[in-house]
């Protein structure tokens, strides 16, 4: 039977949803834009700002968009900004309300200079009793060859070969 992919995402910038569109392009699925109830601010250093304090706290921000029947997925990509060295706080709220339990999580993310920072290590706290597989990170939106690092992740990383 064929496994159920669902890629879910934050982005504040773009970046994190140019690099989802690439995956789905890849591997078809589900696209899911990850939105908290009250947007970020527009200016950078504002949302930079709000961010560390909501890191800083432990703040999970309630999400406007809701996922339906996230027990029929057995695949969820999960996509962030580094934001202070992880995921944005939606990315924390997400794998907070949902069980996860037994789903093969595969982590991706956009940086701009931090690299994955404890990203991944946060995310398998947050999802103890999911298989989590080898990341993928980017610098920005990856510029040119963003479509290439892409397909030699999933292939990579065995997930290709589930295309559709």
């Amino acid at each position: 039977m064929a496994k159920q992919i669902l890629i879910v995402y934050f982005t504040w910038s773009g970046n994190t949803r140019k690099i989802a569109n690439l995956i789905h392009k890849e591997i078809g699925g589900t696209t899911f834009e990850i939105q908290p109830e009250v947007p970020y601010p527009s200016s950078y250093n504002e949302v930079v700002a709000q961010a560390k304090k909501e890191i800083q706290a432990g703040y999970k921000p309630p999400l406007k968009t809701k996922i339906d029947h996230i027990e029929s997925y057995d695949i969820i990509f999960v996509g962030s900004p580094n934001w202070w060295s992880t995921i944005a706080p939606p990315i924390a709220t997400f794998l907070s309300e949902y069980d996860l339990s037994g789903k093969t999580i595969v982590p991706f993310c956009t940086h701009g200079g931090g690299g994955k920072g404890r990203m991944i290590s946060d995310i398998v706290k947050l999802c103890p009793k999911s298989t989590i597989l080898e990341e993928f990170v980017i610098y920005g939106s990856g510029a040119g060859d963003a479509q290439a690092k892409v397909s030699q992740w999933l292939l990579k990383i065995g997930i290709t070969q589930l295309k559709r």
